[in-house]
């Protein structure tokens, strides 16, 4: 099994909550209290420091050298202080190793959700005179998944229904809080052993929405200017009403919008405390061959159940990506 992360996209990925077109929804609860979801999300996050994405030599004066590989720092790791002192994107960083003048530095770091410190000697690099210590960072990520559910009345959405973590398991933060269209222009296909994923581009001529929060069941905000007229309504249901059988869910995998898919739901478990409250297998062929099942993306895609919305997908399972989990809407909309 393996849980859906929020994509990190190699090209920025931002939100396509574009309305729906009658030809691809069919749920229409009328005068229901939410616009239902199932538009590709994307969102700019901070990871909460310096991340370390791979390390590097220094040419220094004194010859080459490694700082951070001879201190023990790893791909992944996410430096957060220098000597006590909050480190949030690059900038901070460089200034923090300025300020050392080549002596001994503490880096407080981040690792698989755990906190360490590290000394590190930094090395003046010989062409610029800087203090470096031989890491390739980023201080921020984009990725995308899905939006679930919009409340009519406040516009306030949820979507991912997951932790929103980078690959070390690192809770990301929100960094640009700006929401935009974007188009999915391609598909990795999933298979067995292997998660595929979705793949899309920014069309970001203004904002659409804004991200105010993430935490363990996903990432929230708020629409603002934005056409609803044309987006399907629907009420929710509780774990309580969902039953074993055919289901149906919402998602872009293809351009702009959203299409239902056929899935059955195998399992409905209330009791469950690790947001994997259903347990789903995707049906439809036309899904199975564009997609090979659930991938990365898809995360947050809208469960619909006897016209109700009930809960959204979160995880896939690796060795089957026609299998996953999902999380009861009601966990979501409690955020």
């Amino acid at each position: 099994m393996r849980k859906l992360k929020f994509y990190i996209a190699a090209l920025a990925i931002a939100l396509c909550c574009v309305c729906f077109g009658q030809q691809t929804v069919t749920a229409d609860a009328a005068g229901g209290k939410y616009y239902l979801g199932g538009m590709t999300a994307g969102f700019m996050l901070g990871a909460g420091g310096a991340q370390v994405i791979d390390l590097s030599e220094v040419n220094a004066e004194e010859g080459a050298r490694r700082p951070a590989e001879e201190a023990g720092l790893k791909a992944g790791d996410c430096i957060c202080a220098v000597d006590g002192i909050a480190v949030k994107t690059i900038k901070d960083l460089n200034d923090a190793l300025a300020r050392c003048g080549g002596k001994e530095v503490v880096l407080t770091v981040k690792r698989a959700g755990e906190n360490a410190e590290v000394r590190v000697l930094p090395a003046k690099e010989k062409k610029s005179g800087k203090y470096k210590i031989g890491v390739l960072i980023r201080d921020t990520l984009s990725g995308i998944g899905t939006v679930t559910y919009i409340d009519r009345e406040s516009g306030r959405f949820g979507a991912l229904g997951h932790k929103v973590a980078d690959e070390g398991n690192n809770m990301l933060e929100i960094s640009d809080n700006k929401v935009y269209l974007c188009s999915i222009v391609g598909v990795n296909k999933g298979a067995r052993g292997r998660a595929g994923e979705l793949r899309g581009l920014f069309l970001n001529d203004k904002p659409i929405a804004y991200a105010e929060k993430v935490c363990s069941t996903g990432l929230y905000g708020k629409f603002e200017a934005y056409d609803f007229s044309h987006c399907a309504s629907i009420d929710i249901a509780p774990l309580a009403e969902a039953t074993i059988g055919k289901a149906t869910i919402y998602s872009t995998v293809d351009g702009t919008y959203p299409q239902a898919y056929d899935i059955a739901i195998a399992k409905v478990d209330e009791g469950n405390r690790e947001n994997k409250n259903f347990v789903i297998k995707v049906t439809d062929e036309k899904l199975i061959e564009e997609t090979g099942g659930i991938v990365q993306g898809m995360s947050g895609s809208p469960i619909v159940q006897n016209g109700k919305l009930i809960g959204a997908v979160t995880h896939v399972f690796i060795n089957d990506p026609t299998r996953g989990y999902g999380i009861g809407i009601e966990k979501m909309i409690g955020e």
